[in-house]
């Protein structure tokens, strides 16, 4: 709406919004997002906290999708590009040995399979950040490219992208065959990245 309409309103919309979320959710230690207040106080079987990769991968896609609206003048823009560097720093660090992520992001070993939904808007969001000059790419392009090599492995026979967790709330166990069509859009918002990155069509 706002770059339709070019008031300023809508940007201090999700401004106001994305803040109070934001105070309330984002664990400025961890540097990633719990699902929703109700998780503040939960842990894992490994007695670290609960995030979620799917609810942290709708982050990374939200501030992509901020940075593209937001003006390259905005003073407050720096606050999204600081939370993206934040975030991916970490994503990076508990990145699996096959680049994905699994469902509760600091218990790998309690949810062994690697959750695509999740780990596709991950890559989406790290993409777009080397892309755009927020993360360096010569540290962050052996994540993406490690992280896509993952997802492509897990395109079955049938065409179908698998291990996806289905709806839910939370960190959840589900088939290695469960596939969903969110987890493909993710996983088509991570391609268009890379496929700017493979082309050169990224930031000077």
């Amino acid at each position: 709406m706002y770059a339709i309409t070019q008031d300023s309103k809508y940007l201090d919309y999700i401004d106001r919004e994305w803040t109070k979320t934001s105070n309330l959710l984002y664990d400025p230690q961890e540097h990633l997002f719990f699902r929703d207040a109700t998780y503040l106080n939960k842990t894992e079987p490994n007695g670290k906290k609960v995030f979620w990769s799917r609810g942290n991968g709708w982050v990374m896609g939200g501030l992509v999708r901020v940075l593209q609206y937001l003006p390259k003048n905005d003073p407050r823009r720096e606050k999204y590009v600081r939370q993206l560097q934040e975030m991916s720093a970490k994503l990076a660090s508990i990145q699996g040995k096959n680049g994905l992520w699994r469902s509760g992001l600091l218990d790998p070993d309690y949810y062994k399979v690697p959750e695509n939904t999740g780990s596709a808007f991950i890559t989406y969001g790290l993409a777009y950040g080397v892309n755009e000059g927020i993360l360096d790419s010569k540290t962050y392009r052996p994540v993406i490219e490690k992280a896509w090599k993952g997802l492509l492995s897990y395109i079955y026979a049938d065409r179908r992208l698998g291990s996806m967790q289905q709806v839910g709330a939370g960190p959840a166990f589900f088939m290695p065959s469960s596939s969903w069509v969110f987890g493909a859009g993710g996983f088509l918002l991570a391609g268009s990245e890379i496929d700017r990155m493979a082309k050169g069509e990224h930031h000077q």
